[in-house]
Order: structure tokens, then sequence, then C-alpha cells
């Protein structure tokens, strides 16, 4: 009987496991993550954005910060004493007129609850925000139409200093979560397009 030949080939060993590779689920990643980058860049460097890609309002440069409360003093129509700066980690929707409120402020008034409604899960981060810049009463069916508003009496000469204009009435104007006063819509805006700002805005945003 034959003895096996001892340059016989071995039977192989296991198959080696090929490595798995991660270029596939880096790939997926980086097709995720880019538009919200590209998002954040434009948010933070407007002026790279292409033709047509600009913001309906205007971006103030610098941003304006929210002043202290001895410097923007505001009281709520029951005249407790309101620091803007507690609402820190909200965007705000913020308008300025008398507390007659004609039909342009009521315009406005409507516009800011029209624009929050619209933005759905959204709602939560958002206050919108009325300065009134005198002692007239506010007539009670504007109060029932637009509640939910924060209405807040203030000086006027100090909401002109806080907003650098001399007219902040013709304008509403959107405040960031970190306090800063940072766009004015046009007066009498297009609501579409003010919608579009305000949801490029809530999409880039990390913080409110």
């Amino acid at each position: 009987m034959s003895k096996p030949s001892a340059t016989a080939t071995a039977e192989p060993g296991p198959a080696a496991v090929p490595r798995r590779r991660l270029t596939p689920l880096v790939l997926v990643l980086a097709v995720c993550l880019a538009p919200v980058l590209v998002a954040v860049a434009l948010y933070l460097n407007p002026s790279w954005a292409p033709a047509g890609a600009q913001s309906y309002g205007t971006l103030l440069e610098p941003q304006r910060p929210v002043p202290p409360a001895d410097a923007l003093r505001l009281v709520d129509l029951q005249g407790r004493a309101v620091d803007l700066r507690d609402e820190r980690g909200q965007w705000l929707l913020l308008t300025v007129d008398g507390g007659a409120c004609p039909e342009s402020c009521a315009r406005k008034l409507f516009m800011m609850r029209q624009n929050h409604a619209s933005t759905g899960k959204n709602v939560v981060r958002i206050e919108r925000v009325w300065l009134i810049t005198d002692d007239a009463p506010v007539p009670d069916a504007v109060r029932t139409a637009y509640e939910g508003t924060l209405m807040l009496r203030a000086d006027a000469q100090q909401v002109r200093a806080f907003t650098g204009s001399e007219h902040p009435e013709n304008h509403i104007w959107i405040v960031d979560p970190l306090n800063n006063l940072m766009m004015r819509f046009p007066e009498d805006p297009d609501p579409i397009r003010m919608r579009g700002d305000l949801g490029k805005l809530l999409f880039a945003s990390q913080v409110g």
C-alpha cells in the first residue's frame, strides 16, 4: 500500500474574509450632508449665493444685538416689564406700529401670522412680536384676531435706535435665536418670497 507523497499539495485553509469597504458609506453620508452644509454656508456667507438665489429680505450688516432692558424698555399690555432678550433661542418675527393699528399695521400682523402658521412643525421655533410705540389702546378686534402675538409697549426713540431706522414701522423684521436683529423685509412685502426666506433660515439654523 503506497504512502501519501510528502510532496502532495496541502489542503487550502479557510478563505480570507474580504475587508468591508467604507467608500460607499462615506459617499452616502456625503450626499446626505451636502445640502445642509451648503445651506449653512450660504446663510453665513450670503454673497456666495448665485444670482437669483439671494435672500428677498435685506440682511443687516452688521447684525444688531437686542439691547438690554434699560436700553429697550418694554411692558406688556398688563403693564409688566419684559426683557426681549428672554426670547433667546426663538426666531422672532417683529413689527412696529401704533396701538390703534391702522390697515397697514393689521396687514403686517396678518402676514406674520400666516407665515408663522405656514412653517408647519417649525411653529414652535418662532414667536411673533409687535412693538407698540404709543399709548393708544389696542382695539379688542385686533387683540382677538392676532392672539398669540406678543404685544409690547415700547419707547419709539429706543425702537428707532435698536433697528437703526427712522421708520421701523415700514418693515417686518427678523431677530435670530442668538438675539440679533438680522433681516429687514421691504415695505409691503411679497408674502410668498418672505415665506421662502423664513424657510431657508429655519432649515439652515442649528439653533432655535
